[in-house]
This record gives C-alpha cells, structure tokens and sequence, in this order.
C-alpha cells in the first residue's frame, strides 16, 4: 500500500553531487519564462538553475506534449550535474561567522535571472547573476548585519518589492527594477541606492520577514518576538501577539486574502487576521523548517526536520493530508505555479517533487465532514 502511495505523491527525487543541505528553493516555472526553472540553493551558498519541464497536465491541456509525457519535469543543471561550472555557481563572498543560512538568506527574482543573498560580515545584501555567477550589485543601507529578506509577488515586467531584515532591529524597503535587474529606480546611480521606507518597532534582530504588495504590508518577526505589521511606506500598524508560548517567531507566510500564518519555535502555529485577531491556533510535534501557502492562500504546506510534509487547511488547521516521511529533513520548500508540483529541499542535498491536488483534498474533506 505505502509502495503504491509512493509512487502516486513522489514524482522524483534529485540527488545533488554535494551533500550540502538544499536551503532555498525557488519554483519559477511559468511557461513564458526563458528559463522556466527551480532554483536551488545550499548551505555552502552553492546554486543551481534545474530546467523546469511541463509535463504535468492532462492530454490535450495547453503546455502539453506527447515527447514530454515521459520526461520528469526538473532537469538538473548541466553545470551542477557534470560538476563543470561548479565555480561558476558557488557564492564565494564572505559570511558572517555567526550567521546560520537559512531560507530567509535568499531570494530569486521571479525571472530566475538573479539571486539576492544576505547574511555578509560588511552589513550588505548582494545582487548575482545566475547566469555568470558574477556579482552585479551591492546594496548598502543597514547598521548591522542583514539576517533576512523577502520578495513581493512581482508584476508585469517584473518589478517587486524587497524587504530586507537586519540584526540592528530595523527593515528597509526596496525597490527591484525588473528593466534594469537593479535594486533602485535609477541605473547610474546603482552603487547608492536609497530605501523606499524605514521600518521601525522591533528591539531585537529580525529573523523572518514576508511583504505583500497587493495588501501594502509587510509582517516581520524578530528574534524574541513580537511579530509587526507595517504598511510598505513604514507606518506601524499593530504587534500581532500570539498565544503565551508563542514567543519566537521563525516562520512567517500571508496570502492575499489577509491571512497570516506565523510559525513559532518548537511546532507552535498561529493563524491571524490581517486586523491582528487570532483565528487558530495548532501544536505539532516537529520543528518546522519552511511554511507555504497555496496561491488562493486556502492551504499550508509545513515540513521540518522529521522530513515529513503535511498540507493543512489555513484557516482552522485541519489536517487534509500527510505524505510518506522522506529520508531526511525538509529545509525549504516551493509550489510550481500551476499549483501541481511541490518542490522540497532536503537536509541530505536532494530536491524531492510531489504530486499536489489541493481540489483532491477540500472536495474528500468535505465529504468526510
């Protein structure tokens, strides 16, 4: 029976030569892209553009072809896979020693053209190509240490947000040109770039940030708590305060239907109104590691160091699904955009993709119930 679920949920599994952790997983996968791909990326801040292939969808739907049928849809990159180019992919700036690399140190522009890293010793987050590798800006503005960063979804042309959060308690707001692959508006002036908003309110470093430009907010958490609501031009809106154990927030995901869900130190979630009411509340018995909802913000995906990947209904934290344990820990996590594919990043320097049904699930759920 577990074979046969198996095979079902798995769609493969890709084993990268180094055995570094994957912490970072970008799904950029829409067909228009010129690299529609997923972006991974390792504790050892070595990244790799995995070709993304269409092949989920039924016969006869757009994006569909016969040749495809039996291909798997991520293709490991070439440079990676045949270790080649494997210096053209590896970050090599220097860290700070105290930094742990975690998911919040990445992210990708939704073009998978660029990777914005943070987390270095001179109080600066970086801009890399992921074509050449080479580094292309670097962006200047925080007192201390960058310890996290978060893109808005982007638009047409692909402009966004981007936060950044900082050991010196503060977040900036920026602006990502998509024309210009810069952060700023001006290309002659790429060296200074100036912040579109100061983000004040925390006492302790930031560790966890996401931005919504369809809601104009930011939610942020720091080290020792609380998390904060700001609007993008940096008004304090309000401290969401979670239930008594839940103090230190480590996770933070919202939809764009004003769900907040924040994941808190050892297996405490909570889910809050944008107006900051508490509207659930759920313990597991697991660490999580990466949190996600799907795009009409309906469903959590969770997964953490017990390797198991569980999807739970956002709004009341119902359980609708659990998938076979994997052999190691999940460390990052992201869905392909057609909502089919989830892409996980392991402990063991592998990428797993799952086969999700989301409408599967609601449509079993409320038949049970």
């Amino acid at each position: 029976m577990f074979k046969d679920q198996m095979q079902q949920d798995v769609i493969m599994v890709l084993k990268f030569p180094s055995n570094s952790p994957v912490t970072h997983v970008a799904a950029n996968t829409l067909p228009h892209l010129s690299i529609p791909a997923a972006v991974t990326v390792t504790c050892s801040r070595l990244f790799a553009v995995n070709r993304w292939h269409n092949t989920v969808g039924l016969r006869g739907a757009p994006g569909y072809s016969l040749e495809q049928a039996h291909h798997l849809p991520i293709e490991m990159d070439p440079l990676i896979a045949n270790n080649s180019g494997v210096n053209k992919r590896q970050i090599t700036d220097l860290v700070d020693q105290s930094i742990q690399i975690n998911t919040h140190c990445f992210v990708v522009t939704a073009d998978n053209r660029y990777i914005l890293v943070c987390g270095f010793w001179d109080k600066s987050f970086r801009v890399y190509s992921t074509e050449t590798g080479k580094l292309t800006q670097i962006v200047f503005g925080h007192w201390d240490v960058v310890t996290c960063l978060a893109r808005s979804e982007s638009y047409i042309g692909g402009d966004c947000y981007i936060v950044s959060g900082s050991r010196d308690a503060t977040l900036l707001l920026w602006y990502w040109s998509g024309r210009h692959h810069i952060i700023g508006d001006n290309p002659n002036n790429s060296d200074y770039p100036a912040p579109r908003a100061v983000l004040t309110g925390h006492d302790h470093e930031v560790v966890c940030v996401s931005v919504c430009a369809e809601l104009g907010l930011v939610i942020s958490g720091a080290k020792e708590g609380p998390c904060l609501v700001h609007t993008i031009t940096g008004d304090l809106l309000r401290a969401l305060e979670g239930p008594e154990l839940c103090m230190r927030p480590r996770l933070i995901s919202v939809s764009s239907e004003g769900h907040c869900i924040i994941y808190y130190e050892r297996g405490r979630f909570c889910n809050f109104s944008i107006n900051g009411k508490l509207l659930a509340q759920m313990e597991v018995n697991d660490s999580s590691r990466a949190i996600l909802l799907s795009s009409d913000g309906q469903n959590l995906v969770t997964g953490g160091d017990n390797g198991v990947v569980e999807v739970w209904q956002a709004c009341d934290f119902k359980q609708l699904y659990i998938y076979p344990g994997c052999d190691a820990g999940i460390r990052a996590m992201d869905l392909s955009h057609d909502q089919r594919t989830l892409i996980t990043g392991m402990a063991s320097g592998s990428i797993v993709a799952f086969n999700i049904d989301f409408n599967r699930w609601h449509y079993e759920h409320q038949n049970r119930y």
